[in-house]
């Protein structure tokens, strides 16, 4: 993390800039912004935005994609979810937010999967009450990722905003910056990433189709302005394990908890048809779909927001019982 960046989202301007593109009763001011503390995980500092309530039945963990932060999360969904009765945490994962990343390392999407594993286990010996796992944009997939991986009993249920298996050629066809990113980028990364420069650093816009991101165009200004967000740069070597990972256990093998995956219906990014290749194959826990009106991939629209808020209540509260 560099100098420059801020310890604390009060000091950070970018979220407040995105909120004016958000309903009225969704900005957040000093008085209603989540507390925010720091959890030590080898040597990194993660930070966290939280909503406390230890009165609250269930936990929502929230996570962002790769061209969002927790802070962005907090805003859509973090705070809404507080408000109705529910504790809940965003974290910014390796290379994102305000988490400061332990000096002399480059993390990879491996990173980002165990240090989720091991943050719902820490929040688990805290209090022990049931976790649901929400992803948005990439954040979806991680959600399987974590889900497969971790301790059977850890989650109670996983949202994804999408579910996307980056190994399969249509979803980096239809997701990457463009065909030639989609087609050489993987070999490429691959073969770089087996070298000395793995720890070179890319625009994740350069990679990915970060346009299309919201389909507000003053939301997309300030979006990839923001280098904790949008306009972040990560490593071959994460780019590399990002589109490579393959899970602890693939989907027709998949019975750790319920899928709820909250769709945006106008999303020009990551359209409803990228995610069937995985929930298709997930036979043994219920899947269920609610699509998000009018909504973009990070979603900034009415009814759209309000349906995702009022699904993923109605399904930690199912989940939790």
């Amino acid at each position: 993390m560099s100098s420059t960046t801020p310890t604390s989202y009060r000091e950070q301007q970018a979220w407040r800039d995105l909120q004016r593109f958000l309903p009225e009763r969704l900005r957040l001011t000093d008085e209603t912004a989540p507390e925010e503390e720091f959890w030590d995980w080898r040597g990194h500092r993660v930070h966290l935005d939280r909503y406390p309530n230890p009165g609250a039945r269930a936990k929502v963990v929230l996570h962002h994609g790769v061209g969002t932060n927790g802070r962005q999360m907090s805003l859509i969904l973090g705070a809404p979810l507080a408000r109705l009765g529910f504790e809940t945490v965003a974290l910014d994962n390796l290379g994102y937010g305000l988490t400061q990343v332990r000096p002399g390392t480059t993390p990879s999407y491996d990173d980002w999967v165990d240090l989720v594993v091991d943050f719902l286990a820490h929040e688990r010996a805290r209090d022990g009450r049931p976790i649901i796992l929400y992803g948005l944009s990439a954040g979806g997939m991680l959600t399987y990722h974590v889900a497969a991986k971790a301790p059977r009993g850890t989650l109670a249920g996983i949202v994804g905003m999408t579910f996307l298996d980056q190994r399969l050629q249509q979803v980096r066809d239809e997701t990457a910056h463009d065909r030639i990113a989609a087609r050489l980028g993987g070999p490429l990364m691959g073969l770089l990433a087996r070298t000395p420069v793995a720890g070179l650093k890319c625009p994740m816009s350069l990679a990915s189709k970060m346009s299309a991101l919201a389909n507000d165009p003053g939301a997309m200004k300030v979006f990839l302005k923001d280098r904790t967000s949008a306009a972040n740069w990560v490593s071959i070597r994460f780019l590399d394990r990002y589109m490579n990972y393959a899970p602890a256990v693939e989907p027709e093998d998949f019975d750790a908890c319920p899928v709820l995956l909250t769709q945006p219906a106008e999303d020009r990014w990551t359209p409803h048809h990228l995610s069937v290749p995985v929930l298709s194959r997930i036979t043994k826990v219920p899947v269920d779909t609610v699509m998000l009106d009018n909504a973009g991939h990070y979603p900034l629209e009415e009814p759209g927001l309000r349906q995702m808020r009022d699904a993923i209540a109605d399904f930690v509260t199912k989940c939790a019982a």
